[in-house]
């Protein structure tokens, strides 16, 4: 499928995916409407004052590969449907609870849900949303998919759960934490990350119908493929360019977030005690051009590429495994790619 294959698919089932997501929603009566508004507002559709609105939709990584997996193992792509509303709404979910653990007041330039509606409401809004994920596969049914295929889905997707949990609990351990090895950060972003990813994939091949090897095969190139995405955002947090990324120019520093770059650094031998020194305190703006001298001097961004690079070979090495030749035109490569590559 070339790039404008994979444009075209896109365009063709996101509406379709953001319509499964509305209908999920589309529950409970007045008494308790502004608790579904809430969950809207964050998804874009709905504004602070919780009135119908449409913002843009984002990338719907997850739900995209679900369908396309869906689509290569030779499904019927609507039948996936109900699971891709279902992992984007987990995945919106963890958005909400992790912007309360964080303390974010700001995601895709607009006040948080905790922010607006206070950690309460934001706490039981995302719930709900975890509710209904549930309730979206409960759906497959109704598109045709057998009893036994939608039990094996909730059976993965619970697993999911499970492991985004695992990894958020991991995340939350490092914040109080001087010392984290590069190999426990590289753990936490299997269960925080990669896992939802290759789910998505593995889902989309399970309700296509595809073999259990190959559902196998494309949950390792969900996997990889996830790992190599949140390295790149890693890249992007501290060298990325703020007109693109929204984001100030090395946003993680000044957050001393313990992404992959910098828990290099922090772990090498001849900047780790320099950088132990820097983050003993606030980071301020004028802090970061010394922070950043010292990563060039562990080549920090070198490393991080490289693995970055590494995950992104086994996600193919496994989609072959998947696909055979075909592996080589696959949009699932396709859009492995892009993700490689992007700056925002």
């Amino acid at each position: 499928m070339p790039a404008d294959e994979l444009s075209g698919f896109i365009g063709h089932w996101l509406p379709q995916i953001e319509a499964e997501m509305r209908a999920v929603l589309d529950v409970g009566d007045a008494a308790v409407s502004a608790h579904y508004a809430m969950m809207r507002y964050h998804l874009g559709w709905a504004d602070a004052s919780l009135q119908p609105q449409t913002l843009p939709s984002g990338k719907r990584l997850r739900p995209i590969l679900c369908l396309l997996a869906c689509s290569e193992v030779g499904g019927d792509v609507a039948r996936g449907l109900p699971a891709a509303a279902g992992i984007e709404l987990l995945h919106n979910f963890s958005l909400i609870h992790d912007d309360i653990e964080d303390g974010d007041e700001m995601r895709r330039h607009r006040p948080t849900v905790w922010k607006l509606w206070g950690v309460p409401q934001a706490i039981n809004a995302g719930d709900g949303m975890f509710t209904l994920a549930f309730a979206a596969f409960q759906r497959l049914g109704d598109r045709g998919v057998d009893p036994a295929t939608t039990l094996a889905a909730l059976d993965i997707f619970t697993q999911t759960c499970l492991a985004l949990t695992e990894g958020q609990h991991l995340d939350i351990g490092f914040e109080s934490r001087d010392q984290v090895r590069v190999d426990e950060y590289l753990r936490m972003i299997q269960g925080k990350t990669a896992a939802l990813v290759g789910a998505s994939v593995a889902l989309g091949a399970l309700i296509g119908g595809a073999s259990p090897s190959v559902i196998d095969h494309l949950r390792r190139f969900g996997h990889a493929t996830g790992l190599a995405f949140q390295i790149q955002d890693d890249i992007l947090g501290i060298w990325g360019d703020p007109a693109v990324t929204g984001k100030a120019a090395g946003n993680d520093i000044l957050r001393r977030k313990k992404s992959l770059p910098l828990l290099y650094a922090l772990n090498h031998a001849q900047t780790g005690k320099a950088l132990h020194k820097a983050f003993a305190a606030e980071v301020s703006p004028g802090d970061v051009p010394a922070v950043m001298a010292l990563l060039d001097q562990a080549g920090a961004r070198a490393y991080a590429e490289a693995e970055m690079r590494t995950q992104h070979a086994q996600a193919e090495d496994a989609l072959r495994a998947a696909l055979g030749d075909s592996a080589a035109a696959s949009p699932l490569l396709a859009l492995a790619n892009s993700l490689l590559h992007r700056s925002a």
